[in-house]
């Protein structure tokens, strides 16, 4: 149990600081990681890709608590507008829990990988980004399009950022304003997202030991004690190592692993 423990005190501490270093969500970490580390412990339990995700969720919570505080504090958070993509993210996101339970553990895993590889390559062929060319939706539109993003970010376990952030800058949402507004998307997705998990896997048989529903609290205590004292490492490094590379670098591997996952048989 020990071992395992400081397993996920290491992967909290790497997404920490790629977190801090290259404005990355962890669920993009937390979930492969994960499943390498059921893969070492020699598991093979039915629900485990659905744990990996609620449990990327549940460690999510806490990190956007954290990331909140500092957009916050620096007024980056437009908050009339995340009050109106909210109600769209909440039932998104529980939808998408719910809508997780119906795949089995590897068609889930395949979805994962594939928006892996998408994530990915955006990632590698970034460009500067352009004025946006659109106006904000009305408030059926920003609902909708906060459904959308809740759904699909349940389903595959993330905060959201990589969706949310195109979606605003596009609308002539300043970047700043952006990602600050984005990092508090995070939570509702992540609290909607969680809450869902903890009801379709309440009964779950096939899950791991010391779970409630499908998340793993010994995984989110490790990973989000470690990640939350790491972060601000990962920010100091932005300052003097070549994110904007490193981020491309991360994109490539990013791909790899979505491809293997997306092909796995």
């Amino acid at each position: 149990m020990l071992s395992i423990l400081l397993i996920y005190l290491f992967m909290g501490t790497v997404a920490g600081v790629l977190a801090g270093l290259l404005g990355i969500g962890g669920g993009a970490v937390l979930v492969p990681g994960l499943l390498a580390v059921f893969a070492l412990q020699g598991l093979d339990a039915p629900a485990m890709v659905h744990q990996a995700i609620a449990t990327s969720l549940a460690c999510v919570v806490f990190t956007a608590l954290s990331s909140i505080r500092a957009h916050h504090h620096r007024g980056s958070v437009d908050w009339p507008l995340f009050r109106r993509l909210a109600p769209g993210l909440l039932v998104g996101s529980l939808a998408g829990a719910f809508i997780a339970d119906l795949f089995d553990g590897l068609m889930l895993q395949r979805i994962f990988g594939v928006a892996a590889l998408l994530i990915g390559f955006r990632m590698v062929v970034q460009q500067r980004r352009a004025e946006g060319r659109f106006a904000l939706p009305g408030a059926v539109g920003l609902s909708t399009a906060g459904g959308l993003i809740g759904s699909l970010s349940a389903l595959i376990g993330i905060g959201g950022g990589s969706l949310t952030v195109p979606l605003l800058s596009a609308c002539r949402v300043q970047m700043v304003r952006a990602v600050g507004t984005s990092a508090a998307c995070g939570l509702p997705i992540a609290v909607a997202g969680v809450a869902g998990y903890l009801v379709t896997g309440w009964a779950e048989p096939g899950r791991l030991p010391h779970s409630l529903g499908y998340v793993l609290w010994p995984a989110v205590l490790g990973i989000t004690a470690a990640s939350m004292l790491a972060a601000p490492w990962g920010a100091r490094l932005a300052h003097w190592l070549p994110a904007a590379m490193l981020k491309r670098g991360f994109g490539v591997l990013l791909c790899v692993i979505g491809l293997r996952l997306a092909l796995a048989g």
